[in-house]
């Protein structure tokens, strides 16, 4: 009866290690299990990268509009789902010259899915961006930052990098001077900026966009897209 009690508890605890091992390598923002990821570059140049997930929305025109007035490049990481409903939105951020990035088509979670399914969100979404006009290279992000094996092994398969972040001012602040006095102190050269300014009906959103490239562009920094980060990093 011992025996059988002590092999049980054996057991439990190699599944919540097993468990808690999983949850923390879904989460990594700086580490997989296969292929290459980029949270941040190591680099002394004053370079950033600010990156938009989801959309596209009614909301492009004003974020372009904004971005036109600084005078900066970002990344957007788009939806499928949401460039079909929205393909003149989607069409408007490739025509300013940003960068388009893949965010699934779907925009679930890429966790416990099947091969085949991973292939379809990413390949859907590819097309569905090349529909619009987008000629340049297609970064890939994951929805909410997850990924356990199978995601990174189809981008590791295909030659394509896993691109995270560093800073994310909207997971813990709601309003813009929180976001801004957190990227303030926490930015260094070589940072991935994510923010959320699609789906905003508040406008709140933007004026944190614009407060941090005011802020960020008084301390001597240059705004660029991930390709350039990249380029940073590979040489």
């Amino acid at each position: 009866m011992k025996r059988k009690l002590a092999y049980r508890g054996i057991v439990i605890v190699v599944i919540l290690a097993f468990t808690f091992s999983a949850y923390k390598l879904m989460n990594a923002r700086k580490y997989q299990l296969f292929g290459n990821l980029t949270s941040q570059v190591e680099t002394n140049d004053k370079v950033v990268a600010l990156t938009f997930d989801d959309g596209p929305t009614k909301n492009t025109d004003a974020i372009l509009s904004l971005l036109d007035d600084y005078q900066v490049k970002a990344t957007f990481f788009l939806i499928g789902k949401d460039i079909e409903g929205q393909p003149d939105e989607a069409r408007k951020i490739a025509e300013a010259g940003h960068q388009i990035g893949n965010h699934t088509y779907s925009h679930k979670r890429m966790v416990l899915k099947s091969p085949a399914f991973i292939k379809h969100e990413i390949e859907k979404t590819d097309d569905l961006i090349a529909d619009i006009g987008y000629t340049e290279s297609i970064v890939v992000r994951p929805p909410y930052g997850k990924k356990l094996i199978g995601f990174p092994y189809y981008l590791n398969k295909h030659k394509r990098e896993t691109i995270t972040w560093n800073l994310e001012p909207d997971t813990f602040f709601t309003q813009a001077d929180e976001k801004v006095r957190y990227v303030k102190e926490n930015i260094r050269p070589g940072s991935i900026i994510l923010m959320h300014p699609m789906y905003d009906s508040t406008g709140n959103e933007l004026q944190a966009i614009e407060k941090i490239l005011q802020t960020l562009m008084d301390e001597g920094y240059t705004f660029v897209t991930i390709d350039e980060l990249l380029t940073i990093k590979n040489n």
